[in-house]
């Protein structure tokens, strides 16, 4: 066996697009998983996915996948929860690992509880130390890193939510071949099917890419008076999901699920821009997962600038049109 690596196989909880093709987190997640073994690891699609699917999710490490048909009710928490525990006692794997939005740890905590185990939630980074799981991440407002032992152990496997945004998806190869896709059947709980969708909608802020999964996020902060069509000109040729502050939130400039912070969504992304962001704690605890922190705020005395790598002290009204116009430069 490879040094620091499991001989065990892993199963991934793969999330899809209406059209059936894995989101861009759960391609990474996969790649976090391939990291981690020597065995095989296997995707888990709760609802239908597209052809080609296969094949993407081969080139970012899967070994098999699994389809489970939930009749559209893959969105419900305790019914995809039920699914993991079904492809656990399928494949007996070392871990289970799922995303880690409000209703990636929403499952992960069922599933831990059905199956008896062990759950570690809002992870940031696994490693593997003999025949152990190292799991680590910020607690405390993102003031204490805490590193945790999880035992993978076949007969007890525990469920970890993880972020996956830091780790870039392999990108298919010409010519990936496709992996075998198996059905699964999935006994539901009555908890899970006393729960019925009625409807479901995505909102504008979430539009864009998933602000959880993004690899790159422009956050809108009071400093850019709710100028929502400024922060898009920075953030549309970025492909970066948009995110706010708490602030922005509570004027209404926004949807509330596009807040970041102790009280929004978590996010850790490889690059972050603050426009107009002040950096109150509330809203950095949710952002000390980032890679490269970009911020403008016209307050030279702002916390946001003693964590962020790039500063720029200036009205964002003037100075976002001035990086836009330098990417469009930049990309010719």
């Amino acid at each position: 066996m490879p040094e620091n690596m499991l001989n065990a196989s892993i199963v991934v909880l793969v999330d899809s697009t209406p059209e059936g093709i894995p989101t861009a987190g759960a391609l990474a997640l996969v790649s976090v998983a391939r990291a981690l073994t020597s065995a095989e690891v296997v995707a888990l699609a709760p609802g239908g996915l597209e052809p080609s699917a296969s094949a993407v999710l081969a080139a970012a490490g899967a070994a098999r996948v699994l389809v489970a048909d939930l009749d559209g009710r893959e969105a419900v928490a305790a019914v995809a929860a039920d699914a993991v525990v079904a492809a656990v006692r399928s494949v007996r794997p070392a871990v289970a690992l799922v995303g880690s939005d409000y209703r990636g740890k929403e499952i992960a905590g069922r599933a831990a509880v059905l199956l008896g185990s062990a759950c570690a939630s809002d992870v940031g980074d696994l490693e593997v130390v003999g025949s152990e799981l190292r799991a680590s991440k910020l607690v405390l407002s993102g003031t204490w890193s805490t590193t945790m032992t999880v035992s993978a152990q076949s007969d007890r496997t525990p469920v970890i939510s993880v972020h996956p945004s830091a780790v870039e998806p392999a990108s298919p190869a010409a010519g990936e071949a496709e992996i075998p896709v198996e059905p699964l059947d999935v006994p539901l709980s009555a908890e899970a099917a006393a729960v019925k969708v009625v409807s479901r909608e995505v909102s504008d802020a979430a539009a864009g890419p998933d602000l959880a999964e993004a690899q790159r996020v422009v956050v809108m902060g009071r400093g850019t008076d709710g100028d929502l069509g400024l922060v898009h000109s920075l953030a549309d040729p970025l492909d970066a999901a948009i995110g706010a502050t708490r602030v922005a939130c509570d004027e209404g400039w926004i949807e509330r699920s596009a807040q970041v912070g102790q009280t929004g969504v978590s996010i850790a992304p490889s690059l972050y821009i603050g426009l107009g962001v002040s950096g109150a704690v509330h809203h950095t605890s949710g952002i000390q997962g980032a890679g490269t922190i970009v911020a403008v705020c016209d307050d030279s005395e702002a916390p946001i600038f003693e964590m962020a790598d790039y500063g720029v002290v200036g009205d964002v009204a003037e100075v976002v049109p001035q990086l836009v116009e330098e990417l469009a430069r930049l990309r010719g």
